[in-house]
């Protein structure tokens, strides 16, 4: 079958849903029995977003190949349920830098280096990519930003050039736009997406389907009146209003028979039926009531939540799994150095330390691991959350503040967290990580082999520093397991506590390989442990009131 494409622009305002929406129309299609890949178009001149500040574009996602990309990706894998590899995430930078040694090589024969046609080639090149590596027969497009933003013009032209390439059966073109809401006049307005449809138009791109996005219910008037204005089929123009749950987003398009609707215009024949039963029960279980547990999350960029998007997702698929409602209490690690903050964490019935880079807050979230062991409360650390538990351990066993890492302290007189050796003479900064799925061999007995119940995993890493294996007998005389090991046993994966209910950290990030309908384990045994000590509370409380 020749490969299909379906290409998402956004209109009105960033940031519109364009990702969930095409995370959500790739699981229609699977539904139906179709392979299918997406792709990020992303018009910054980054390479990519590895060496970005989590401010400027939420959490940096990480692939099984070890490319660092969008966050969008991480939709796109947990709806779909599929592994992505390195091109489903394009960039201006990568595209440009390709060109640009293309033509230093002499490959160009001395011809003049346009962007028409040199850019929107390679551009096209890389999308055609998707279907070769991954076998997709869908391939869903997803350009960044919106129309009128002028970084987007080059991927605009490349998706017009496409229609032209491959014919109106194997090309559909997707238009998210935002629907604004005038509270004086209590009405939404359609203007601002006949603007934005007017000025794809003007580029020579044709909206086959409209998807309004509003926080407001979309009356059928308006509807007709899209379709009327921008010459777009009545039943291509789907309201998407807000939704309380994320994952209710595939089931609001089914309800408008979008799917049916793209598999005709693609000319193509659904393979199977779709069954919504698991989808639909994920849904129902988050909408019920539940009983409640807290986590503190204790990191550097807590004010942007889409910096950890992951792992708070990776805590609601668990949590789902387990009945539970969690209360994720964002907790700023400097605020906990000046003393701010505590009564967070201590009414906490268990604590996270996420990843991160840089020494700012680095000892507040040392101090947040210190009182999860003093006071046996259940901790889950990932990636920066694993050597800062080791740092933390290593000063409690030397009675020292000394041990650290050479990532904060390069003269430290105790580096228990250090360079791994092949990173020393490294000096760009971009891609040059431990990166991407690397095995893990479990020690049979710990609480780590109990959660997985498999003896070796896989598992996503992003990362320059490991424990220094120097330190590895004092540890373990100490007490700390090293329960996940890679096979040639040089680097520790995993490190627990022996005499805690559930202190668990790794080097990888689980929460790049959780799932809606397959919680990671880890995050799985650290929830199941919170649950118990939020009942030993609320049995303690009961029982004092009885005393009393």
């Amino acid at each position: 079958m020749d490969t299909k494409y379906i290409f998402f622009t956004g209109g009105v305002v960033s940031s519109v849903g364009k990702g969930v929406t095409a995370a959500a129309i790739g699981r229609l299609l699977k539904e139906r029995g179709f392979a299918v890949a997406v792709q990020k178009l992303d018009p910054y001149i980054n390479v990519d977003p590895g060496t970005m500040s989590p401010y400027q574009h939420g959490e940096v996602y990480v692939l099984d190949d070890g490319s660092e990309t969008d966050l969008d990706l991480g939709h796109y894998e947990r709806f779909i349920d599929v592994s992505l590899n390195r091109v489903c995430n394009v960039t201006t930078g990568q595209v440009y830098a390709e060109v640009i040694s293309k033509e230093r090589r002499g490959d160009y024969l001395g011809g003049t280096i346009q962007v028409i046609p040199h850019i929107t080639n390679e551009i096209k090149r890389r999308i055609g990519l998707v279907a070769k590596t991954t076998g997709a027969e869908i391939v869903l497009v997803e350009i960044g930003g919106t129309v009128g933003d002028i970084e987007s013009l080059p991927f605009l032209e490349a998706l017009r050039q496409m229609r032209s390439d491959l014919g109106r059966d194997r090309t559909l073109n997707i238009h998210v736009t935002w629907l604004p809401y005038i509270g004086a006049t209590d009405e939404l307005k359609t203007k601002p997406t006949q603007h934005s449809v007017r000025e794809l138009r003007s580029i020579g791109i044709s909206p086959d389907v409209i998807i309004a996005r509003s926080d407001h219910p979309v009356e059928d008037d308006l509807r007709e009146k899209m379709a009327l204005f921008c010459d777009v089929e009545r039943r291509a123009v789907i309201p998407l209003v807000t939704a309380s749950v994320l994952y209710e987003v595939p089931l609001m398009l089914e309800r408008f028979g979008l799917a049916e609707f793209l598999l005709e215009r693609l000319k193509l024949e659904p393979r199977r039926s779709p069954d919504w039963r698991d989808w639909e029960r994920l849904v129902a279980e988050v909408q019920r009531p539940k009983p409640k547990v807290s986590v503190a999350l204790v990191g550097k960029y807590v004010e942007l939540h889409d910096a950890y998007f992951s792992v708070r997702e990776a805590i609601e698929h668990a949590a789902l799994a387990l009945g539970l409602e969690v209360e994720i209490n964002w907790v700023h690690s400097s605020e906990l150095e000046k003393d701010r903050g505590w009564e967070v964490v201590r009414n906490a019935d268990g604590i996270l330390v996420p990843g991160g880079f840089g020494s700012r807050g680095i000892e507040g979230k040392i101090k947040a691991i210190h009182y999860a062991r003093e006071n046996k409360v259940p901790y889950l650390g990932l990636c920066l959350g694993m050597q800062l538990m080791v740092v933390e351990f290593a000063r409690h066993l030397l009675g020292s503040d000394e041990p650290n890492s050479t990532e904060f302290d390069r003269s430290t007189s105790h580096p228990v967290i250090d360079l791994m050796p092949d990173q020393r003479s490294i000096a760009d900064m971009g891609g040059t990580m431990r990166l991407g799925l690397y095995p893990c061999q479990l020690q049979p007995g710990s609480r780590a082999a109990q959660a997985y119940g498999v003896p070796q995993v896989q598992e996503r890493h992003r990362h320059r520093f490991e424990l220094n294996n120097a330190y590895r007998d004092l540890l373990g005389k100490g007490g700390m397991v090293f329960s996940g090991i890679s096979p040639d046993g040089r680097l520790v994966e995993i490190a627990e506590l022996a005499d805690h209910p559930f202190m668990v950290a790794t080097q990888f990030h689980p929460e790049f390989l959780s799932r809606p309908n397959r919680p990671h384990p880890l995050f799985l045994g650290f929830l199941d442990a919170v649950r118990h000590r939020s009942c030993q509370a609320i049995e303690a409380v009961v029982a004092e009131e009885v005393l009393h």
